[in-house]
């Protein structure tokens, strides 16, 4: 028999996080979070004036078989006139009972908050592990996003979910041929709105952080605000997420462009790829895993292009030519050999279509659900 528990002990929350673990340990494509961000996440449990959070286990036989996370993002559903909960975090063993045993108590959950519908997978922001993956179960994860087996999709749709909205991702490397005409193109539109690209040398990592954090995360939700799933960030999930990303963080990577003011109007934000510095690890932060995800941060093999954003009043001024030429000497130079996009709404034909300027191969779809509660 499946029993569903809401996690409240100490001993709970190390059997949440570790489950996974123990599911993908001999997976090859499965990248973990880092392990004190997921037990500092779920320790907090959310922001009250935000958003509530409930943790579940499904057990079996005294063991654990799966789990589930579920939020009622109030800011989401204020914004949007919306009664959702969102899922994440959802792991199970191969077994419709245990998929449709978490749902029914998440959905549960959510009725007794007045709510009509759960979607995922979503987390707290845009910036969180997001999507469930429907294609490309061969292809290694990232470490921003999560990896899951080739079930999963079965196990949504049995417990009645269905499509909401996918996302293509797709794996980049260097053009077989410069393009002249995109980097005049890139230079001319710097020139004529008096823009440029914000510079590294002279600062420290966290003295540049410091620096453009603020308008960057501004610019960020100007852009973001009217796509899938998206919600402001706050004063204080910003410094968390600082916080959070600052050893990953390589300043060469962050391609800010600004005005003569200093603020940020456009950027394309990259990670040093860290995957396979954490997988043995299981995210946990051992002197040797440290030493690894520095190596990688230093000279990365690959890097993770986490969000292209670029303000209302510039976006058919051409300046998305400068974060594409800025992307491409990245690779062409050697800096990396290749760049995963993450995630690409399929209906964000403008985004995809930037990627014609690359050698390009699309190789990951994830979808997210939803479901009347």
């Amino acid at each position: 028999m499946i029993t569903v528990k809401e996690v409240k002990s100490k001993g709970d929350i190390r059997e949440f996080i570790e489950f996974p673990l123990r599911l993908y340990r001999e997976c090859p494509h499965f990248v973990p979070p880092l392990y004190s961000d997921e037990k500092r996440l779920i320790e907090a449990g959310g922001k009250p004036d935000i958003s509530e959070s409930v943790f579940l286990l499904a057990e079996e036989d005294g063991r654990t078989v799966g789990r589930i996370q579920g939020i009622l993002h109030k800011q989401y559903n204020e914004l949007h006139g919306t009664r959702r909960i969102r899922f994440t975090r959802f792991d199970s063993i191969d077994d419709e009972r245990v998929s449709e045993a978490l749902f029914s108590a998440l959905e549960s959950w959510g009725r007794e908050r007045g709510m009509t519908e759960m979607c995922g997978p979503l987390g707290y922001s845009d910036l969180d592990r997001e999507g469930m993956l429907i294609e490309g179960f061969e292809e290694n994860s990232t470490f921003e996003e999560q990896y899951n087996y080739s079930y999963y999709p079965k196990l949504c749709e049995a417990a009645g979910l269905r499509k909401e909205v996918d996302w293509l991702e797709f794996e980049l490397r260097a053009p077989e041929k410069p393009n002249e005409m995109l980097r005049r193109v890139s230079e001319r539109v710097l020139d004529m709105h008096k823009l440029h690209v914000a510079q590294t040398s002279g600062l420290t990592k966290r003295q540049y952080i410091n620096k453009y954090k603020d308008s960057f995360f501004d610019c960020l939700d100007e852009c973001y605000s009217k796509l899938y799933g998206t919600v402001p960030i706050s004063p204080e999930m910003r410094e968390e997420l600082v916080d959070q990303f600052m050893l990953i963080v390589n300043k060469e990577f962050l391609f800010l462009i600004t005005d003569e003011t200093d603020k940020v109007v456009a950027f394309g934000l990259c990670f040093p790829s860290i995957g396979d510095a954490v997988k043995r690890s299981g995210g946990r932060l051992t002197p040797m895993a440290l030493i690894k995800v520095l190596l990688a941060v230093r000279t990365p093999k690959t890097i993770d292009l986490g969000l292209v954003a670029v303000r209302p009043e510039y976006q058919n001024s051409g300046i998305n030519a400068v974060i594409i030429q800025g992307l491409v000497d990245m690779l062409s130079s050697g800096k990396a050999k290749r760049c995963e996009t993450n995630l690409n709404l399929e209906t964000n034909t403008a985004v995809i279509s930037q990627w014609k300027h690359f050698t390009k191969r699309q190789h990951k779809r994830r979808r997210s659900y939803i479901k009347e509660i």
